[in-house]
């Protein structure tokens, strides 16, 4: 019982143990519940718990039949809050080719089908049915890219805000923990809805006041009938996201309240401090959870990612402010993950979005103040950018002189463009388990320049880098290099450009994927729409699935 005690009560009777007759927040998730700071619900649940409030979490609620699952914890005082987990329900479920994955690495066993299609919606329509007048909160990363206007890749179509399809009440987007707490404490003494509380989206009344300074997308309706406006409606929208000082977002009834503040260090150790046990909950007994294997033993030192990479989701979700935590707090957790059992003196990723941006920031915030870039790389690196390894340096040799680790490894992905000697010889002496990936992703310029990456010379002389080392040192480690095929702008010659190039260099590309559009990044914008929201010139896109195989065909050029 008192082991059961030490998480958050996921049953009947583990409110009984606490003596629980009810709760404040019935908290619902499209992930097992694993206790570990890497997993969003459990961060969500221990914040709102430290703020004094009883939460009780449902993992992977059965949604078909007579949806016991969403009643046996009865009616909350406060809300429900609902996340569809880690990822995105249908990233999670199909592949590039539509094709229904087998497996899901939140799941125990990594068995398929916990989870349903548009998993968010699915159980708030369930909640709207059973408890009409309790309040829904959703959130995580499904919710967050999905706040607005959105191309829809497995449907093929263009959706509404997620808010209008869940008949949710509040949307909290990018890292929740200080918007549910403020969402809680409204909640306590209103039962209207919460319309000032920043990072949350919420459906207008005819008394919401919209702010003079308000961005006033197109309708939803226009965004239909003509593409332009979507792609218009995207490049407002990202720049306003890549504001230190952002505006209002309004579009139809959907108001998207601007951010907080980046966290401070002291807001990230708090979150960090909190009980959490790093273990996938008792239920699970000796059930493998994938997901929960690759990072048990991983160690996150800090948030957001200022690469601004057409494709990922990080920067739109977390933000291009880095929030990092600090050096004793890092060296808390390391030493809590020591007394974990199977504990065998590796660290598996001491890293972040971007493992090597830890406590960088503009040299002159006013100046990070004024602007509206999406990425402080590209197309080359700012002059602002007080690109300082020291504090990281630091971190990686006192961890290495740990006694109880044997080694800390990085397996988050590098930014080879930004990079001093000192950190690179680290970094590959020390901190490579004899494969380096790294994601150069393309070797045409015209392809990664619409991807927001660096030249392909940038790649090439990494490598060089990377091989000198490894001859100075006698070892022979991999560089393992990631490409995409089918991006936006990328051509059957593009792609021949590439296997002509990885041909010449003897390379056999094992880490290559085919573009699949997520919601709410600018590659998804350009495939669907078939323009460049910053310039509105046509791009070329691979969209059937024939076009789509055969540029991933040349990936594998030494196959007849």
């Amino acid at each position: 019982m008192s082991d059961l005690k030490s998480y958050l009560p996921t049953t009947r009777k583990e409110l009984d143990i606490r003596g629980w007759s009810e709760v404040d927040i019935v908290l619902f998730s499209g992930d097992a519940y694993i206790d570990h700071p890497q997993f969003g619900a459990a961060v969500i649940g221990r914040v709102l718990e430290h703020a004094g409030y009883q939460v009780a979490i449902v993992p992977q609620p059965d949604w078909r039949g007579d949806h016991r699952d969403f009643t046996k914890l009865g009616q909350p005082r406060l809300f429900f809050a609902v996340t569809a987990g880690c990822m995105d329900s249908m990233v999670n479920h199909y592949t590039a080719a539509r094709r229904l994955r087998s497996d899901d690495a939140f799941t125990p066993e990594g068995r398929a089908g916990a989870r349903p299609d548009y998993c968010t919606i699915t159980y708030c329509r369930i909640l709207k049915q059973l408890y009409p007048d309790v309040p829904i909160v959703i959130g995580g990363i499904e919710a967050s890219m999905r706040r607005l206007a959105h191309y829809d890749y497995w449907s093929d179509t263009l959706m509404p805000s997620i808010l209008v399809d869940s008949q949710a009440d509040v949307l909290i987007y990018g890292m929740g923990e200080k918007a549910i707490v403020d969402i809680a404490q409204w909640y306590k003494s209103h039962r209207d809805t919460p319309t000032t509380i920043p990072q949350t989206a919420f459906c207008r009344t005819a008394s919401t006041v919209i702010p003079d300074d308000a961005i006033i997308l197109h309708s939803f309706a226009e965004e239909q009938r003509d593409k332009r406006c979507h792609a218009e409606d995207f490049k407002r929208i990202e720049v306003e996201s890549n504001k230190i000082h952002a505006a209002t977002i309004v579009q139809d009834d959907i108001v998207v309240n601007p951010p907080y503040d980046t966290m401070t260090t002291e807001e990230l150790d708090a979150i960090y401090d909190l009980p959490f046990q790093y273990l996938p909950h008792p239920k699970y007994k000796d059930k493998r959870i994938p997901a929960y294997e690759m990072i048990r033993f991983s160690v996150c030192l800090h948030r957001g990612c200022f690469g601004g990479c057409s494709f990922c989701t990080i920067s739109a979700h977390q933000g291009k402010q880095i929030a990092s935590r600090s050096k004793e707090s890092i060296l808390r957790q390391i030493q809590r993950l020591t007394t974990l059992p199977d504990w065998h003196g590796v660290i598996s990723d001491l890293g972040g979005p971007s493992a090597n941006m830890y406590a960088m920031r503009g040299k002159d915030k006013s100046l990070c103040e004024q602007c509206a870039r999406p990425s402080c790389l590209q197309p080359g690196i700012c002059r602002n950018l007080n690109a300082n390894f020291a504090p990281l340096l630091d971190i990686y040799r006192t961890v290495d002189a740990l006694p109880e680790v044997k080694h800390a490894y990085v397996g988050s992905g590098i930014r080879y463009d930004l990079m001093s000697d000192e950190y690179g010889r680290q970094l590959i002496t020390r901190h490579v388990s004899g494969r380096l990936k790294v994601a150069p992703e393309h070797t045409s310029s015209n392809v990664l320049q619409l991807m927001r990456k660096p030249d392909w010379k940038a790649y090439l002389r990494f490598r060089d880098f990377f091989l000198n080392v490894n001859k100075e040192n006698g070892t022979n480690q991999q560089l393992i290099p990631y490409f995409i095929s089918s991006h936006p702008g990328c051509t059957n010659q593009d792609m021949a450009q590439l296997a002509q190039e990885t041909r010449r260099m003897h390379y056999r590309p094992e880490q290559v994927q085919d573009f699949t559009p997520t919601p709410m990044t600018l590659s998804t914008t350009m495939f669907y729409t078939g323009l460049n929201p910053y310039t509105m010139k046509l791009v070329f896109v691979a969209r059937s699935k024939s076009d789509k195989q055969h540029q991933n065909q040349f990936f594998f050029w030494w196959k007849k």
